[in-house]
Protein backbone atom coordinates (compact mmCIF):
# COMPACT_ATOMS: atom_id res chain seq x y z
CA UNK A 1 0.00 0.00 0.00
CA UNK A 2 2.85 2.41 0.88
CA UNK A 3 4.53 1.64 -2.44
CA UNK A 4 1.31 2.35 -4.35
CA UNK A 5 0.74 5.62 -2.47
CA UNK A 6 4.30 6.76 -3.20
CA UNK A 7 3.86 5.93 -6.86
CA UNK A 8 0.61 7.91 -7.06
CA UNK A 9 2.34 10.92 -5.54
CA UNK A 10 5.14 10.59 -8.11
CA UNK A 11 2.65 10.39 -10.96
CA UNK A 12 0.75 13.39 -9.60
CA UNK A 13 3.97 15.42 -9.56
CA UNK A 14 4.82 14.36 -13.11
CA UNK A 15 1.35 15.28 -14.38
CA UNK A 16 1.19 18.52 -12.38
CA UNK A 17 4.58 19.51 -13.73
CA UNK A 18 3.30 19.62 -17.30
CA UNK A 19 1.83 22.74 -18.81
CA UNK A 20 -1.94 22.45 -18.54
CA UNK A 21 -4.74 24.90 -19.18
CA UNK A 22 -6.73 23.29 -16.37
CA UNK A 23 -6.06 24.18 -12.74
CA UNK A 24 -8.37 21.99 -10.65
CA UNK A 25 -8.10 24.41 -7.73
CA UNK A 26 -9.92 27.06 -9.75
CA UNK A 27 -12.82 24.87 -10.87
CA UNK A 28 -16.12 25.76 -9.24
CA UNK A 29 -18.16 22.83 -7.88
CA UNK A 30 -21.20 21.46 -9.72
CA UNK A 31 -23.95 19.01 -8.83
CA UNK A 32 -24.34 17.11 -12.11
CA UNK A 33 -22.05 15.92 -14.90
CA UNK A 34 -23.06 15.12 -18.47
CA UNK A 35 -20.28 13.77 -20.70
CA UNK A 36 -21.08 13.50 -24.41
CA UNK A 37 -18.71 11.40 -26.53
CA UNK A 38 -18.97 11.29 -30.33
CA UNK A 39 -16.93 8.14 -30.72
CA UNK A 40 -14.12 8.24 -33.28
CA UNK A 41 -14.83 11.81 -34.37
CA UNK A 42 -11.99 13.70 -36.03
CA UNK A 43 -12.02 17.49 -36.32
CA UNK A 44 -12.68 17.24 -40.07
CA UNK A 45 -15.82 15.23 -39.33
CA UNK A 46 -17.16 18.05 -37.16
CA UNK A 47 -16.31 20.67 -39.79
CA UNK A 48 -17.93 18.74 -42.63
CA UNK A 49 -21.00 17.87 -40.55
CA UNK A 50 -21.44 21.59 -39.91
CA UNK A 51 -21.39 22.23 -43.66
CA UNK A 52 -23.80 19.33 -44.18
CA UNK A 53 -26.27 20.80 -41.70
CA UNK A 54 -25.92 24.33 -43.08
CA UNK A 55 -26.49 23.10 -46.62
CA UNK A 56 -29.64 21.18 -45.67
CA UNK A 57 -30.88 23.85 -43.24
CA UNK A 58 -29.75 27.33 -44.38
CA UNK A 59 -31.10 28.82 -41.14
CA UNK A 60 -28.75 26.63 -39.05
CA UNK A 61 -25.15 27.53 -39.96
CA UNK A 62 -23.80 26.41 -36.59
CA UNK A 63 -23.75 23.22 -34.57
CA UNK A 64 -25.16 23.19 -31.04
CA UNK A 65 -21.66 22.77 -29.62
CA UNK A 66 -20.14 25.73 -31.49
CA UNK A 67 -20.57 28.40 -28.78
CA UNK A 68 -18.91 26.07 -26.28
CA UNK A 69 -15.83 24.95 -28.21
CA UNK A 70 -12.91 25.77 -25.93
CA UNK A 71 -9.90 23.70 -26.95
CA UNK A 72 -8.59 20.31 -27.95
CA UNK A 73 -7.63 17.10 -26.19
CA UNK A 74 -4.62 14.90 -26.84
CA UNK A 75 -5.82 11.35 -26.25
CA UNK A 76 -3.51 8.35 -26.05
CA UNK A 77 -3.01 4.88 -24.63
CA UNK A 78 -0.54 4.16 -21.84
CA UNK A 79 2.11 2.97 -24.30
CA UNK A 80 1.00 4.38 -27.68
CA UNK A 81 0.01 7.82 -29.03
CA UNK A 82 -2.99 6.38 -30.91
CA UNK A 83 -5.67 4.89 -28.69
CA UNK A 84 -8.90 3.02 -29.18
CA UNK A 85 -12.19 3.62 -27.38
CA UNK A 86 -11.38 1.34 -24.46
CA UNK A 87 -8.27 3.01 -22.98
CA UNK A 88 -9.16 6.57 -24.03
CA UNK A 89 -12.59 6.79 -22.42
CA UNK A 90 -11.16 4.76 -19.53
CA UNK A 91 -8.73 7.61 -18.99
CA UNK A 92 -11.52 10.20 -18.96
CA UNK A 93 -13.25 8.07 -16.33
CA UNK A 94 -10.29 6.97 -14.17
CA UNK A 95 -7.46 9.43 -14.78
CA UNK A 96 -5.10 6.74 -16.06
CA UNK A 97 -4.34 5.94 -19.70
CA UNK A 98 -4.35 2.22 -20.39
CA UNK A 99 -3.65 -0.22 -23.20
CA UNK A 100 -5.63 -0.96 -26.34
CA UNK A 101 -8.69 -3.00 -25.42
CA UNK A 102 -8.51 -2.33 -21.67
CA UNK A 103 -11.78 -1.34 -19.98
CA UNK A 104 -11.18 0.74 -16.81
CA UNK A 105 -8.26 -1.55 -15.98
CA UNK A 106 -4.72 -0.56 -15.02
CA UNK A 107 -2.15 -1.49 -17.69
CA UNK A 108 0.95 -3.66 -17.34
CA UNK A 109 4.16 -1.67 -17.63
CA UNK A 110 5.81 -1.45 -21.05
CA UNK A 111 9.29 -0.12 -20.21
CA UNK A 112 10.66 2.26 -22.79
CA UNK A 113 7.25 2.79 -24.39
CA UNK A 114 5.02 4.01 -21.57
CA UNK A 115 4.13 7.67 -22.10
CA UNK A 116 3.85 8.34 -18.35
CA UNK A 117 5.09 6.21 -15.43
CA UNK A 118 3.22 2.92 -14.96
CA UNK A 119 3.23 1.08 -11.63
CA UNK A 120 4.02 -2.53 -12.55
CA UNK A 121 2.59 -3.79 -9.24
CA UNK A 122 -0.90 -2.64 -10.28
CA UNK A 123 -1.10 -4.49 -13.60
CA UNK A 124 -4.67 -5.62 -14.42
CA UNK A 125 -6.18 -3.94 -11.35
CA UNK A 126 -9.73 -2.65 -11.99
CA UNK A 127 -10.01 1.12 -11.51
CA UNK A 128 -12.95 3.00 -10.03
CA UNK A 129 -14.62 5.28 -12.59
CA UNK A 130 -16.26 8.68 -12.14
CA UNK A 131 -19.65 7.01 -12.49
CA UNK A 132 -18.82 4.59 -9.69
CA UNK A 133 -17.24 7.28 -7.51
CA UNK A 134 -20.24 9.59 -7.80
CA UNK A 135 -22.56 6.75 -6.80
CA UNK A 136 -20.37 5.44 -3.97
CA UNK A 137 -19.32 8.72 -2.38
CA UNK A 138 -22.13 11.13 -3.23
CA UNK A 139 -25.09 8.78 -3.74
CA UNK A 140 -25.80 10.32 -7.12
CA UNK A 141 -27.93 8.76 -9.83
CA UNK A 142 -26.14 7.42 -12.89
CA UNK A 143 -27.04 6.87 -16.52
CA UNK A 144 -25.68 5.64 -19.86
CA UNK A 145 -27.07 6.43 -23.33
CA UNK A 146 -25.53 5.04 -26.54
CA UNK A 147 -26.40 3.51 -29.92
CA UNK A 148 -24.00 0.54 -29.89
CA UNK A 149 -24.63 -2.63 -27.86
CA UNK A 150 -24.42 -1.95 -24.14
CA UNK A 151 -21.21 -3.92 -23.34
CA UNK A 152 -19.33 -2.04 -26.08
CA UNK A 153 -16.18 -0.17 -25.08
CA UNK A 154 -17.38 3.35 -24.25
CA UNK A 155 -20.40 2.55 -22.06
CA UNK A 156 -18.41 -0.30 -20.52
CA UNK A 157 -15.56 2.10 -19.67
CA UNK A 158 -17.90 3.90 -17.30
CA UNK A 159 -19.34 0.87 -15.53
CA UNK A 160 -17.23 -2.29 -15.95
CA UNK A 161 -13.67 -3.59 -15.83
CA UNK A 162 -11.80 -5.95 -18.17
CA UNK A 163 -8.43 -6.16 -19.89
CA UNK A 164 -10.30 -7.32 -23.00
CA UNK A 165 -13.10 -5.24 -24.48
CA UNK A 166 -14.18 -8.35 -26.40
CA UNK A 167 -15.19 -10.26 -23.27
CA UNK A 168 -18.86 -9.33 -23.24
CA UNK A 169 -19.45 -12.35 -20.98
CA UNK A 170 -17.38 -10.55 -18.33
CA UNK A 171 -18.55 -7.01 -19.08
CA UNK A 172 -22.34 -7.38 -19.47
CA UNK A 173 -23.03 -8.81 -15.98
CA UNK A 174 -20.87 -6.11 -14.40
CA UNK A 175 -22.91 -3.40 -16.09
CA UNK A 176 -26.11 -5.03 -14.86
CA UNK A 177 -24.85 -5.38 -11.29
CA UNK A 178 -23.26 -1.94 -11.08
CA UNK A 179 -26.74 -0.51 -10.44
CA UNK A 180 -26.73 2.14 -13.17
CA UNK A 181 -30.11 3.84 -12.81
CA UNK A 182 -30.89 4.54 -16.48
CA UNK A 183 -29.54 2.63 -19.47
CA UNK A 184 -30.82 3.31 -23.00
CA UNK A 185 -29.11 1.81 -26.04
CA UNK A 186 -28.60 -1.33 -28.09
CA UNK A 187 -28.15 -5.01 -27.26
CA UNK A 188 -31.38 -6.88 -26.50
CA UNK A 189 -29.65 -10.21 -27.19
CA UNK A 190 -26.89 -9.46 -24.69
CA UNK A 191 -29.09 -8.97 -21.64
CA UNK A 192 -29.62 -12.55 -20.49
CA UNK A 193 -32.44 -13.91 -18.34
CA UNK A 194 -30.36 -13.73 -15.15
CA UNK A 195 -29.49 -10.10 -15.84
CA UNK A 196 -33.08 -9.13 -16.50
CA UNK A 197 -34.24 -10.98 -13.39
CA UNK A 198 -31.68 -9.11 -11.28
CA UNK A 199 -32.78 -5.75 -12.68
CA UNK A 200 -36.48 -6.41 -12.15
CA UNK A 201 -35.89 -7.67 -8.61
CA UNK A 202 -34.15 -4.38 -7.85
CA UNK A 203 -36.91 -2.11 -9.06
CA UNK A 204 -35.99 -1.62 -12.71
CA UNK A 205 -38.41 -1.51 -15.59
CA UNK A 206 -36.88 -3.38 -18.53
CA UNK A 207 -37.92 -2.79 -22.14
CA UNK A 208 -36.78 -4.69 -25.22
CA UNK A 209 -37.61 -3.06 -28.57
CA UNK A 210 -40.50 -1.33 -26.82
CA UNK A 211 -40.44 2.33 -27.79
CA UNK A 212 -43.89 3.03 -26.39
CA UNK A 213 -42.90 1.43 -23.09
CA UNK A 214 -39.78 3.56 -22.82
CA UNK A 215 -41.69 6.73 -23.61
CA UNK A 216 -44.42 6.01 -21.07
CA UNK A 217 -42.09 4.89 -18.28
CA UNK A 218 -42.32 7.11 -15.23
CA UNK A 219 -40.05 5.20 -12.86
CA UNK A 220 -36.61 6.22 -11.68
CA UNK A 221 -34.84 3.02 -12.81
CA UNK A 222 -35.00 1.77 -16.38
CA UNK A 223 -33.17 -0.29 -18.98
CA UNK A 224 -34.48 0.21 -22.52
CA UNK A 225 -32.68 -1.73 -25.26
CA UNK A 226 -33.28 -1.65 -29.01
CA UNK A 227 -31.86 -3.98 -31.66
CA UNK A 228 -30.26 -7.37 -31.09
CA UNK A 229 -26.82 -5.76 -31.04
CA UNK A 230 -26.37 -2.13 -32.12
CA UNK A 231 -29.14 0.30 -32.95
CA UNK A 232 -29.67 1.51 -36.51
CA UNK A 233 -27.81 4.49 -37.92
CA UNK A 234 -29.94 7.59 -37.49
CA UNK A 235 -30.60 7.92 -41.23
CA UNK A 236 -31.71 4.27 -41.45
CA UNK A 237 -33.70 4.31 -38.22
CA UNK A 238 -37.41 3.48 -38.28
CA UNK A 239 -38.78 6.24 -36.00
CA UNK A 240 -41.74 4.02 -35.11
CA UNK A 241 -39.39 1.39 -33.66
CA UNK A 242 -36.25 3.11 -32.38
CA UNK A 243 -35.74 6.49 -30.70
CA UNK A 244 -33.30 9.12 -31.90
CA UNK A 245 -30.28 9.81 -29.70
CA UNK A 246 -31.82 13.21 -28.99
CA UNK A 247 -34.93 11.59 -27.50
CA UNK A 248 -32.85 9.07 -25.55
CA UNK A 249 -30.81 11.89 -24.03
CA UNK A 250 -33.93 13.83 -23.10
CA UNK A 251 -35.54 10.79 -21.45
CA UNK A 252 -32.42 10.01 -19.42
CA UNK A 253 -32.04 13.60 -18.22
CA UNK A 254 -35.74 13.77 -17.35
CA UNK A 255 -35.33 10.75 -15.07
CA UNK A 256 -31.91 11.45 -13.58
CA UNK A 257 -32.56 15.13 -12.83
CA UNK A 258 -35.25 14.14 -10.32
CA UNK A 259 -32.59 12.66 -8.03
CA UNK A 260 -32.02 15.09 -5.17
CA UNK A 261 -28.29 14.37 -4.90
CA UNK A 262 -27.52 14.98 -8.57
CA UNK A 263 -26.41 12.68 -11.37
CA UNK A 264 -23.79 11.41 -13.82
CA UNK A 265 -24.77 10.80 -17.45
CA UNK A 266 -22.65 9.63 -20.37
CA UNK A 267 -24.16 10.00 -23.85
CA UNK A 268 -22.31 8.41 -26.75
CA UNK A 269 -22.77 8.93 -30.47
CA UNK A 270 -21.47 5.41 -30.93
CA UNK A 271 -21.77 4.85 -34.64
CA UNK A 272 -19.97 7.93 -35.87
CA UNK A 273 -16.96 5.72 -35.17
CA UNK A 274 -18.45 2.74 -36.99
CA UNK A 275 -19.14 4.78 -40.11
CA UNK A 276 -15.59 6.16 -39.96
CA UNK A 277 -14.18 2.63 -39.75
CA UNK A 278 -16.28 1.69 -42.76
CA UNK A 279 -15.34 4.86 -44.68
CA UNK A 280 -19.03 5.67 -45.15
CA UNK A 281 -19.36 9.46 -45.55
CA UNK A 282 -23.16 9.40 -45.34
CA UNK A 283 -23.31 7.49 -42.06
CA UNK A 284 -20.43 9.54 -40.68
CA UNK A 285 -22.03 12.94 -41.26
CA UNK A 286 -25.64 12.08 -40.49
CA UNK A 287 -24.83 10.28 -37.25
CA UNK A 288 -22.68 13.20 -36.12
CA UNK A 289 -25.51 15.65 -36.82
CA UNK A 290 -27.82 13.36 -34.81
CA UNK A 291 -25.28 13.41 -31.97
CA UNK A 292 -25.14 17.21 -32.05
CA UNK A 293 -28.90 17.31 -31.48
CA UNK A 294 -28.36 15.30 -28.29
CA UNK A 295 -25.72 17.85 -27.30
CA UNK A 296 -28.35 20.57 -27.72
CA UNK A 297 -30.65 18.73 -25.30
CA UNK A 298 -27.90 18.47 -22.67
CA UNK A 299 -26.76 22.07 -23.08
CA UNK A 300 -30.31 23.45 -22.93
CA UNK A 301 -30.91 21.52 -19.70
CA UNK A 302 -27.62 22.67 -18.17
CA UNK A 303 -28.25 26.34 -18.92
CA UNK A 304 -31.68 26.19 -17.29
CA UNK A 305 -30.54 24.01 -14.38
CA UNK A 306 -27.54 26.09 -13.34
CA UNK A 307 -25.83 23.19 -11.54
CA UNK A 308 -24.66 21.01 -14.41
CA UNK A 309 -21.28 20.66 -16.13
CA UNK A 310 -21.45 19.50 -19.75
CA UNK A 311 -18.33 18.17 -21.48
CA UNK A 312 -18.31 17.21 -25.17
CA UNK A 313 -15.22 15.30 -26.28
CA UNK A 314 -14.44 12.45 -28.71
CA UNK A 315 -12.32 9.57 -27.44
CA UNK A 316 -10.02 9.54 -30.50
CA UNK A 317 -9.91 10.34 -34.20
CA UNK A 318 -10.76 7.87 -36.93
CA UNK A 319 -10.27 7.24 -40.66
CA UNK A 320 -8.29 10.34 -41.66
CA UNK A 321 -11.50 11.80 -43.10
CA UNK A 322 -11.06 14.95 -45.18
CA UNK A 323 -13.19 17.48 -47.04
CA UNK A 324 -11.17 17.38 -50.24
CA UNK A 325 -9.49 14.44 -51.97
CA UNK A 326 -6.33 14.26 -54.08
CA UNK A 327 -7.85 12.55 -57.10
CA UNK A 328 -10.84 14.91 -57.16
CA UNK A 329 -9.36 17.51 -59.50
CA UNK A 330 -10.08 21.14 -58.67
CA UNK A 331 -11.93 20.26 -55.46
CA UNK A 332 -10.76 23.48 -53.81
CA UNK A 333 -12.72 25.49 -56.38
CA UNK A 334 -15.98 23.55 -56.15
CA UNK A 335 -19.13 25.32 -54.97
CA UNK A 336 -21.12 24.22 -51.95
CA UNK A 337 -23.65 22.65 -54.34
CA UNK A 338 -20.94 20.64 -56.05
CA UNK A 339 -19.52 19.48 -52.71
CA UNK A 340 -22.72 18.78 -50.80
CA UNK A 341 -25.65 18.36 -53.17
CA UNK A 342 -25.08 14.63 -53.70
CA UNK A 343 -24.29 13.54 -50.16
CA UNK A 344 -27.23 15.42 -48.65
CA UNK A 345 -29.68 13.73 -51.03
CA UNK A 346 -28.62 10.17 -50.17
CA UNK A 347 -31.40 8.62 -48.10
CA UNK A 348 -29.58 5.78 -46.35
CA UNK A 349 -26.13 4.85 -45.11
CA UNK A 350 -23.90 2.18 -46.60
CA UNK A 351 -25.40 -0.26 -44.09
CA UNK A 352 -28.87 0.85 -45.14
CA UNK A 353 -28.04 0.02 -48.76
CA UNK A 354 -26.66 -3.37 -47.72
CA UNK A 355 -29.91 -4.20 -45.96
CA UNK A 356 -32.00 -3.13 -48.95
CA UNK A 357 -29.84 -4.93 -51.52
CA UNK A 358 -29.81 -8.19 -49.59
CA UNK A 359 -33.58 -8.03 -49.10
CA UNK A 360 -34.48 -7.56 -52.78
CA UNK A 361 -33.75 -9.48 -55.99
CA UNK A 362 -30.92 -8.32 -58.24
CA UNK A 363 -33.47 -6.91 -60.67
CA UNK A 364 -34.21 -4.21 -58.07
CA UNK A 365 -30.64 -2.91 -57.75
CA UNK A 366 -31.02 0.06 -60.08
CA UNK A 367 -34.29 1.11 -58.48
CA UNK A 368 -32.72 0.96 -55.00
CA UNK A 369 -29.86 3.25 -55.99
CA UNK A 370 -32.07 5.51 -58.08
CA UNK A 371 -34.63 5.98 -55.29
CA UNK A 372 -32.12 6.35 -52.45
CA UNK A 373 -29.13 8.06 -54.06
CA UNK A 374 -30.34 9.57 -57.32
CA UNK A 375 -28.12 7.55 -59.69
CA UNK A 376 -27.90 4.18 -61.40
CA UNK A 377 -24.89 1.89 -61.52
CA UNK A 378 -22.75 1.66 -64.64
CA UNK A 379 -22.16 -1.78 -66.13
CA UNK A 380 -18.73 -1.89 -64.46
CA UNK A 381 -20.17 -0.87 -61.09
CA UNK A 382 -22.91 -3.48 -61.40
CA UNK A 383 -20.35 -6.17 -62.20
CA UNK A 384 -18.33 -5.14 -59.13
CA UNK A 385 -21.46 -5.40 -56.99
CA UNK A 386 -22.19 -8.90 -58.31
CA UNK A 387 -18.68 -10.02 -57.33
CA UNK A 388 -19.01 -8.99 -53.67
CA UNK A 389 -18.65 -12.15 -51.61
CA UNK A 390 -21.52 -11.39 -49.21
CA UNK A 391 -24.05 -10.04 -51.71
CA UNK A 392 -26.83 -12.56 -51.13
CA UNK A 393 -28.71 -11.97 -54.39
CA UNK A 394 -25.84 -11.91 -56.86
CA UNK A 395 -26.54 -13.83 -60.08
CA UNK A 396 -22.91 -15.00 -59.97
CA UNK A 397 -22.34 -18.15 -57.86
CA UNK A 398 -20.22 -17.36 -54.81
CA UNK A 399 -17.34 -19.62 -55.87
CA UNK A 400 -17.18 -17.84 -59.25
CA UNK A 401 -16.96 -14.29 -57.89
CA UNK A 402 -13.62 -12.62 -58.43
CA UNK A 403 -11.85 -9.32 -57.91
CA UNK A 404 -10.45 -9.65 -61.44
CA UNK A 405 -13.93 -9.12 -62.86
CA UNK A 406 -14.42 -5.91 -60.85
CA UNK A 407 -13.39 -2.27 -60.83
CA UNK A 408 -10.25 -2.25 -58.70
CA UNK A 409 -11.07 1.12 -57.12
CA UNK A 410 -14.47 -0.09 -55.89
CA UNK A 411 -13.96 -3.79 -55.22
CA UNK A 412 -14.41 -5.08 -51.71
CA UNK A 413 -14.98 -8.53 -50.31
CA UNK A 414 -17.86 -7.04 -48.36
CA UNK A 415 -21.00 -5.50 -49.78
CA UNK A 416 -20.72 -2.74 -47.17
CA UNK A 417 -17.20 -1.91 -48.35
CA UNK A 418 -18.33 -1.71 -51.98
CA UNK A 419 -21.25 0.61 -51.20
CA UNK A 420 -19.08 2.86 -49.01
CA UNK A 421 -16.47 3.16 -51.77
CA UNK A 422 -19.19 3.78 -54.35
CA UNK A 423 -20.78 6.58 -52.33
CA UNK A 424 -17.39 8.14 -51.57
CA UNK A 425 -16.47 8.05 -55.28
CA UNK A 426 -19.41 10.35 -56.00
CA UNK A 427 -18.00 12.98 -53.59
CA UNK A 428 -14.74 14.83 -53.02
CA UNK A 429 -14.38 13.43 -49.51
CA UNK A 430 -11.35 11.34 -48.62
CA UNK A 431 -10.24 8.66 -46.16
CA UNK A 432 -6.67 7.62 -45.39
CA UNK A 433 -7.42 4.54 -43.27
CA UNK A 434 -10.14 2.34 -41.85
CA UNK A 435 -8.66 2.60 -38.38
CA UNK A 436 -8.12 5.06 -35.57
CA UNK A 437 -5.95 8.16 -35.93
CA UNK A 438 -3.91 10.11 -33.42
CA UNK A 439 -4.74 13.78 -33.99
CA UNK A 440 -6.08 15.94 -31.16
CA UNK A 441 -9.87 15.98 -30.82
CA UNK A 442 -12.27 18.82 -30.12
CA UNK A 443 -13.28 19.90 -26.63
CA UNK A 444 -16.47 21.79 -25.82
CA UNK A 445 -17.71 22.58 -22.33
CA UNK A 446 -20.40 24.44 -20.45
CA UNK A 447 -19.94 25.29 -16.77
CA UNK A 448 -22.54 27.39 -14.95
CA UNK A 449 -19.78 29.47 -13.32
CA UNK A 450 -17.71 29.70 -16.50
CA UNK A 451 -14.69 27.75 -15.23
CA UNK A 452 -14.08 25.71 -18.36
CA UNK A 453 -10.95 23.97 -19.65
CA UNK A 454 -9.21 25.84 -22.47
CA UNK A 455 -6.30 25.28 -24.82
CA UNK A 456 -4.71 21.88 -25.34
CA UNK A 457 -5.24 19.30 -22.61
CA UNK A 458 -4.58 15.59 -22.28
CA UNK A 459 -7.11 12.91 -21.43
CA UNK A 460 -5.53 12.85 -17.95
CA UNK A 461 -6.08 16.61 -17.57
CA UNK A 462 -9.71 16.31 -18.57
CA UNK A 463 -10.34 13.65 -15.93
CA UNK A 464 -8.75 15.86 -13.29
CA UNK A 465 -10.94 18.77 -14.36
CA UNK A 466 -14.17 16.78 -14.16
CA UNK A 467 -13.19 15.19 -10.85
CA UNK A 468 -12.38 18.61 -9.39
CA UNK A 469 -15.73 20.03 -10.52
CA UNK A 470 -17.45 17.17 -8.70
CA UNK A 471 -15.40 17.51 -5.52
CA UNK A 472 -13.74 14.16 -6.22
CA UNK A 473 -10.12 15.12 -6.87
CA UNK A 474 -7.99 12.03 -6.28
CA UNK A 475 -11.00 10.10 -5.02
CA UNK A 476 -11.21 7.44 -7.77
CA UNK A 477 -7.66 6.29 -6.95
CA UNK A 478 -8.45 6.17 -3.24
CA UNK A 479 -11.62 4.20 -3.88
CA UNK A 480 -9.75 1.78 -6.15
CA UNK A 481 -7.49 0.89 -3.23
CA UNK A 482 -10.58 0.31 -1.10
CA UNK A 483 -12.84 -1.61 -3.47
CA UNK A 484 -10.53 -3.41 -5.92
CA UNK A 485 -7.88 -5.06 -3.78
CA UNK A 486 -6.21 -8.39 -4.67
CA UNK A 487 -7.74 -11.26 -2.71
CA UNK A 488 -4.28 -12.27 -1.51
CA UNK A 489 -4.09 -8.98 0.40
CA UNK A 490 -7.69 -8.80 1.61
CA UNK A 491 -7.83 -12.40 2.81
CA UNK A 492 -4.53 -12.63 4.69
CA UNK A 493 -5.08 -14.88 7.68
CA UNK A 494 -8.10 -16.60 6.15
CA UNK A 495 -8.28 -19.98 4.46
CA UNK A 496 -9.46 -19.77 0.87
CA UNK A 497 -9.55 -21.84 -2.29
CA UNK A 498 -9.99 -20.86 -5.92
CA UNK A 499 -12.23 -23.54 -7.39
CA UNK A 500 -11.58 -24.03 -11.13
CA UNK A 501 -14.50 -23.57 -13.53
CA UNK A 502 -16.45 -26.69 -14.48
CA UNK A 503 -16.54 -25.76 -18.17
CA UNK A 504 -14.75 -23.32 -20.46
CA UNK A 505 -17.79 -21.03 -20.34
CA UNK A 506 -17.82 -20.87 -16.55
CA UNK A 507 -15.70 -18.75 -14.23
CA UNK A 508 -13.66 -19.85 -11.22
CA UNK A 509 -15.14 -19.45 -7.75
CA UNK A 510 -13.43 -18.16 -4.63
CA UNK A 511 -14.43 -20.00 -1.43
CA UNK A 512 -13.34 -18.35 1.83
CA UNK A 513 -13.64 -19.84 5.31
CA UNK A 514 -13.81 -17.69 8.43
CA UNK A 515 -14.32 -18.65 12.05
CA UNK A 516 -18.10 -18.48 11.84
CA UNK A 517 -18.92 -18.02 8.18
CA UNK A 518 -18.05 -19.26 4.71
CA UNK A 519 -18.25 -17.12 1.58
CA UNK A 520 -18.68 -18.30 -2.00
CA UNK A 521 -17.63 -15.56 -4.39
CA UNK A 522 -18.33 -15.61 -8.12
CA UNK A 523 -16.89 -12.85 -10.31
CA UNK A 524 -18.50 -10.09 -12.37
CA UNK A 525 -21.48 -9.47 -10.08
CA UNK A 526 -21.98 -7.72 -6.75
CA UNK A 527 -23.51 -10.81 -5.11
CA UNK A 528 -21.72 -13.07 -2.63
CA UNK A 529 -23.19 -16.21 -1.09
CA UNK A 530 -23.04 -17.05 2.60
CA UNK A 531 -22.83 -20.36 4.46
CA UNK A 532 -21.48 -23.78 3.61
CA UNK A 533 -24.44 -24.45 1.33
CA UNK A 534 -24.28 -20.91 -0.14
CA UNK A 535 -28.03 -20.47 0.24
CA UNK A 536 -28.02 -16.93 1.64
CA UNK A 537 -26.66 -13.95 -0.21
CA UNK A 538 -25.39 -10.44 0.40
CA UNK A 539 -25.11 -7.56 -2.02
CA UNK A 540 -21.94 -5.48 -2.22
CA UNK A 541 -21.74 -1.85 -3.33
CA UNK A 542 -19.33 -2.70 -6.17
CA UNK A 543 -18.82 -5.62 -8.53
CA UNK A 544 -16.20 -8.30 -8.00
CA UNK A 545 -13.70 -8.75 -10.82
CA UNK A 546 -11.60 -11.81 -11.59
CA UNK A 547 -8.51 -11.56 -13.81
CA UNK A 548 -7.22 -14.81 -15.26
CA UNK A 549 -3.90 -13.25 -16.28
CA UNK A 550 -2.80 -13.22 -12.63
CA UNK A 551 -5.43 -15.58 -11.17
CA UNK A 552 -6.68 -12.81 -8.90
CA UNK A 553 -10.07 -11.81 -7.51
CA UNK A 554 -10.35 -8.09 -6.81
CA UNK A 555 -12.43 -7.54 -3.68
CA UNK A 556 -13.53 -4.70 -1.39
CA UNK A 557 -11.58 -4.57 1.86
CA UNK A 558 -14.86 -4.56 3.77
CA UNK A 559 -15.80 -8.04 2.54
CA UNK A 560 -14.13 -9.59 5.59
CA UNK A 561 -16.98 -8.32 7.78
CA UNK A 562 -19.08 -11.15 6.36
CA UNK A 563 -16.58 -13.65 7.77
CA UNK A 564 -16.85 -12.45 11.37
Amino acid sequence: MKKTTSFLLLLALVVAGRLSAIDPADVKPVKNLIVLIPDGTSIATVSTARWYQWYTHPDRPNLAIDPYLCGTVRTFSSNAPIGDSAPTTSCYMTGHPSRTGYIATYPPADPGNDIFPVDSTRAYQPMITLLEAMRLVQNKATGLVFTCEFPHATPADCSAHSYSRKRYDWIAPQMVHNNVDVVIGGGTSLLDADGEAYLKSHGYNVYRDDLAGMRADGGSKMWALFGKRDMAYDLDRDPAKQPALEEMARKAIEKLSKHENGFFLMIEGSKVDWAAHGNDPVGLLTDYVAFDKACAVALDFAKKDGQTLVVVVPDHGNSGFSLGRRDCKGYDKLTKDQLFSFVTKVKCTAQGFVDKLNAAPATEVQRIFRDNAGFELTDEEMQTLYNCKDYKNSPIPEDKRSEKESLAALYSNSLYGFVAKLLTSKTCFGFTTGGHTGEDVILAAYHPAGTIPTGVNTNIDLHRYMAAALGLSGKPDQLTQEYFVPHTEVLKGYKYTIVPPKTEKDNPTLVVKGRKQQLTISPFTNIIRLGKKAKDEAQLSTVIVYVDKNNTFYLPRSITKYLE
